[in-house]
């Protein structure tokens, strides 16, 4: 069983090795490693490691209540598997985790894929509130929320069981961690090379937010899926990994 200590936390990851560095899948809120299809998870030319957050999945520990809390728990992990340097493949919360890991240790990081985020994730008060007062209710609304409508109907079943599974208190502290995450003034620091996704109607973070994240980093292409919602890398997985298999060859990334 794949697990690796972290900060005191027994953190779960699947690995799939082949020839080629390392990239690290991160999960968004409420979610866990088996969100990823296997387009990602076995993206060809890469040893990809898929790993569980704190608290979520099969990890243990708490979630945090801040982005960079889960970043050192990244950097813990690339140091446990004694890598160096990745490409870090982050969709919403993991886009904001992989950005914060960026900032804080960007020699460690040769490239960033960032699906459905910002560089500000506000949340709703009343979001944070009804996950409070009213989670099954607040879980199947943000759930509606997040697919777009030619979605496969399993996958978005999928998805909204594993937010349920999350469970209340996982996915109230995402989405305070997600509140609290504002690096707008930081991001031309920013310097390894990115790839920036979002689905045109993505109701959570709208694309214009991934579009101007694109402009304002200093080595970043935008690419942008007509008819995708927030949950854009798992509703296209096989347009996602040719997109990052193209733009990691023409940038000369070593992934």
């Amino acid at each position: 069983m794949p697990i690796v200590g972290v900060a005191g936390n027994d953190l779960f990851y699947t690995v799939s090795r082949r020839a080629g560095p390392a990239a690290v899948l991160i999960h968004g809120a409420g979610g866990s490693r088996l969100l990823w299809p296997a387009a990602l998870r076995r993206l060809s030319g890469h040893t990809v490691y898929a790993l569980d957050l704190p608290g979520h999945g099969r990890s243990t520990g708490a979630a945090r209540e801040r982005i960079e809390g889960y970043a050192a728990d990244l950097l813990g992990f690339l140091d446990a598997m004694r890598l160096h340097q990745a490409v870090l493949i982050g969709h919403s919360m993991g886009g904001a985790i992989a950005m914060a890991t960026a900032l804080a240790a960007g020699e460690r990081v040769t490239g960033l894929v960032l699906a459905g985020t910002a560089a500000r994730l506000r949340v709703a008060p009343a979001v944070l509130e009804g996950l409070a007062g009213d989670f099954e209710s607040t879980a199947r609304l943000i759930a509606e929320w997040a697919w777009g409508s030619g979605a496969d109907p399993a996958i978005v079943a999928r998805g909204s069981s594993e937010m349920r599974q999350a469970g209340p208190q996982v996915l109230l502290s995402d989405f305070r961690a997600c509140d609290r995450f504002d690096v707008r003034d930081r991001v031309p620091e920013i310097a390894a090379p990115a790839l920036v996704i979002s689905g045109s109607d993505d109701r959570l973070v709208p694309a214009r937010f991934g579009q101007w994240l694109a402009e304002q980093l200093p080595r970043a292409r935008f690419l942008l899926f007509e008819g995708a919602g927030h949950m854009v890398v798992m509703e296209r997985p096989l347009e996602t990994a040719r997109a990052i298999q193209q733009w990691s060859g023409s940038e000369r990334i070593p992934v």
